[in-house]
């Protein structure tokens, strides 16, 4: 059994996966917000983020609106 193991194989299968899970995490909460939060996983997905949100306190739609700004910036590189 070869393996190969480098970091850039590691990157690229870790971006993949990213690729793939990213789509599936925002169709669940849009989900989530037009069915409502009893609908299985999906509601399980919204519920989980709206405790993440609400962790961060009063600030939290600051510190979301600041990584939507990031994450457009560093898309465009």
């Amino acid at each position: 059994m070869n393996f190969k193991f480098t970091f850039a194989g590691i990157t690229a299968l870790l971006n993949k996966l990213t690729k793939i899970l990213i789509p599936l995490v925002v169709v669940s909460l849009l989900l989530g917000i037009l069915m409502g939060t009893d609908t299985p996983f999906v509601g399980d997905v919204y519920k989980n983020v709206s405790s993440i949100v609400a962790m961060l306190g009063e600030d939290g739609l600051l510190v979301l609106v600041s990584l939507i700004i990031i994450l457009a910036y560093l898309k465009k590189e």
